[in-house]
């Protein structure tokens, strides 16, 4: 049975972490090598990015006795985290050479653990790849407002990830090419696609049909569109929302109910 950690712990070791590396962990600050250490929570197979020059410093850090939580946590190289990645896939999926690393978030999160990132990974561009995912938006800490949303990614290029949990406890969400803005036109590209936990996995890639990737004006947000209902669509409030099938991902409703309630909202960048 797992360890449980109380948000201050976790919030003390990962700012730790921060002072050592800020170069890792600054947003907007883009590495153009990929980072070969990653720190892991052995319990939850949580991870964090660390750089090569700051590996003995860390390492005795979690080798002090004194920190009763530095002993839950060891540091592993990339290599080996694409071994034990590899090591708990399918049979099919082990004869197969494991190009990806499980994306590595830099801030906690409530709603996504390792078996939805693993599942995600496959989908990412690969230009996300080697970089740590910040989270910019969270409803638990910034509260529930699509203003608030636009303004904590005004000024990013990034693409995004919007993860959603609705009071079903349904898991669904979007990746975006292109950070989410007021536009008066549709934006994206055929690199944005849909994606629903319910309870298996499936990613709803462009069809090629349309072009209506992300719309958002101060209203509310839309994801995906053409045939009358979009793929997803959130109110202003970020506390309805929708999803149909749409011509642009030809994807099926991403919750148990095409009308839903949120109850959790987060979004990532890279």
């Amino acid at each position: 049975m797992g360890v449980a950690y109380s948000v201050g712990e976790v919030d003390h070791l990962y700012t730790f972490f921060v002072q050592w590396s800020p170069d890792i962990y600054t947003k907007g600050n883009k590495k153009q090598r990929q980072p070969r250490y990653l720190i892991r929570e052995k319990h939850h197979n949580r991870y964090l990015v660390v750089e090569k020059n700051k590996v003995a410093v860390i390492n005795k850090l979690l080798n002090n006795p004194v920190n009763p939580t530095a002993k839950n946590w060891e540091i592993i190289t990339v290599k080996d985290s694409k071994r034990r990645l590899s090591l708990c896939s399918s049979e099919e999926s082990e004869a197969e050479e494991v190009d990806d690393i499980l994306p590595v978030l830099s801030d906690y999160s409530q709603l996504l653990d390792d078996t939805h990132l693993e599942s995600l990974a496959a989908h990412l561009p690969a230009r996300t790849q080697g970089y740590p995912w910040q989270l910019v938006y969270s409803t638990a800490i910034h509260g529930s407002s699509l203003k608030t949303l636009y303004r904590n990614m005004a000024g990013l290029d990034s693409p995004v990830l919007l993860v959603i949990k609705d009071m079903h406890k349904k898991v669904f969400g979007a990746f975006s090419s292109d950070p989410f803005k007021v536009s008066k036109y549709c934006y994206g590209t055929g690199e944005t696609f849909l994606f629903s936990f319910n309870p298996d996995f499936q990613a709803y890639r462009w069809s090629g049909e349309n072009s209506y990737f992300v719309s958002g004006n101060l209203e509310s947000l839309q994801i995906g569109g053409g045939g009358g209902g979009f793929g997803l669509w959130l109110d202003a409030d970020l506390y309805h929302g929708s999803s149909f099938s749409c011509p642009t991902f030809r994807n099926a409703p991403l919750s148990t109910q095409k009308d839903f309630i949120v109850q959790d909202l987060e979004v990532w960048t890279v």
